[in-house]
């Protein structure tokens, strides 16, 4: 291995020379000193054509809040879902409830991790997938077929049926204390393989395991209820009751969409993943047997037609994209490339574009949310209605808005409704897919 260069004295005193002689820098400094960084470099005339008004716009309900969690994948899934009920039910307000499905969420995951350390007990523990997997632990993100499998699997229940609890809006010392329990789970099952144990003996194990996290999970979130009865006033101020319902069956009654129908579709434009085929990520998922991970990798030009296409059908667009706060402001609730100036305010030169952040590890899918609205110029969106779910403090009350740059640089996943793909798209979904390795950017999760 080649001896590292060391700074030296010298090498500082050209750094401090280089700063005292550069005008720009001793401005940004004092600048820098009463601001965060990307207020500091926010040019207001330039986000002027970022205002609240769309050509296309979705008439939805009052944004939610995750509160101090990572699962806005589920928040976006069911704000896309209780859309659809609200109106076969005829109510002004509705909300799904997301501490539901993270109960059982965990739990899959919880299975999932113990089911891969499983069938990676040959391998040695500083195996890279065996280390992906160990590090893992029990997080918050998830990913669009991590939400369809729970919906098939669990249904969805109003939220006065499962009330959010303080450690399911606050999970961060919770799924640090899950992880912990979960690593010490697959060590003993990795012990187990190594020392021969017969594979009775370890699912069994597996399973009072799984019965003591089931305990863990039920003190932190509550017990998901079994059956409920459905009380609601519509608009009209009518009553009405629907007593014994299950998930399942409300799911049905009331929603009652089919998962088959959305198709992920992604743009990652790097070499190592051609455009216009199907890829899955190894080792990730929540539900065992239910679905994996399905993308299909298309230019964005294609996946920006779909997602307008469906927002002119009415239909809300889940999407994944990166929100890190290089080019966005929370306050006024935008994100776009263009009014954030970084190489003005800071005299500093940036040359990556979308693939080579991706292929550098600066960028990938942090967060997920809804499209509900574009404004249409010369045939083509220019800024996007947003539908966050970080509460109403920020924004429009709580809705943001995306510029046309920022879309196409940091958004990499959109789900659609088949109506709205061209048949070659759908032929594309139905290849056997590419199968990238947990690590890939591609394997991110929104949080």
């Amino acid at each position: 291995m080649e001896t590292f260069k060391p700074i030296t004295h010298t090498d500082i005193e050209g750094y401090t020379a280089r700063f005292d002689e550069n005008p720009v820098w001793k401005a940004a400094a004092l600048n820098l000193s009463k601001a965060l960084l990307c207020e500091s470099v926010f040019d207001p005339i330039k986000a002027g054509y970022l205002h609240n008004t769309f050509s296309h716009e979705i008439k939805t309900m009052p944004v939610t809040n995750q509160n101090a969690s990572g699962r806005c994948w589920l928040f976006a899934g069911l704000n896309l879902l209780r859309e659809v009920a609200a109106k076969k039910l005829n109510v002004e307000s509705f909300e799904l409830s997301q501490n539901y499905l993270a109960f059982y969420d965990k739990l899959e995951k919880a299975n999932y991790m113990l089911e891969s350390v499983i069938a990676t007990a040959d391998r040695d523990i500083d195996d890279r997938t065996v280390c992906w997997i160990l590090s893992s632990g029990l997080q918050d993100g998830g990913q669009w077929d991590m939400f369809a499998s729970l919906i098939e699997k669990y249904g969805v229940v109003p939220k006065f049926a499962m009330q959010e609890t303080f450690q399911s809006g606050n999970t961060g010392c919770m799924n640090s204390v899950a992880g912990m329990l979960l690593r010490d789970y697959c060590r003993k099952l990795r012990d187990m393989a190594a020392a021969s144990a017969p594979s009775e003996a370890v699912r069994e194990e597996k399973g009072r395991m799984m019965g003591e996290f089931y305990g863990f999970l039920a003190m932190c979130f509550g017990r998901p209820p079994v059956s409920f009865d459905f009380e609601y006033k519509d608009k009209a101020g009518g009553y009405f009751v629907n007593r014994g319902m299950t998930p399942k069956s409300f799911y049905d009654e009331y929603i009652g969409l089919s998962m088959d129908d959305y198709i992920s579709l992604i743009n990652a434009p790097t070499a190592d993943k051609p455009m216009n085929r199907a890829y899955t990520v190894k080792f990730l998922g929540n539900v065992a047997g239910g679905r994996e991970i399905l993308y299909v990798n298309v230019e964005m030009d294609r996946l920006i037609e779909a997602a307008a296409a469906q927002i002119k059908g009415g239909e809300p667009v889940w999407f994944g994209s990166d929100v890190t706060g290089k080019f966005g402001s929370r306050k006024p609730g935008l994100w776009d490339t263009g009014c954030f100036d970084y190489e003005t305010a800071l005299g500093i030169k940036f040359g990556m574009d979308k693939t080579t952040q991706l292929e550098y590890r600066d960028s990938c899918m942090t967060h997920a949310m809804l499209l509900t609205g574009m404004n249409i110029v010369d045939g083509k969106p220019n800024r996007w209605k947003i539908e966050n779910s970080w509460g109403e403090e920020n924004g429009e009350k709580g809705y943001y808005v995306g510029g046309e740059g920022w879309f196409e640089r940091y958004v990499y996943q959109a789900v659609i409704h088949k109506k709205y793909l061209s048949k070659d798209i759908l032929e594309m979904a139905k290849q056997a897919p590419i199968e990238l390795n947990p690590w890939d950017p591609m394997g991110s999760l929104a949080y």
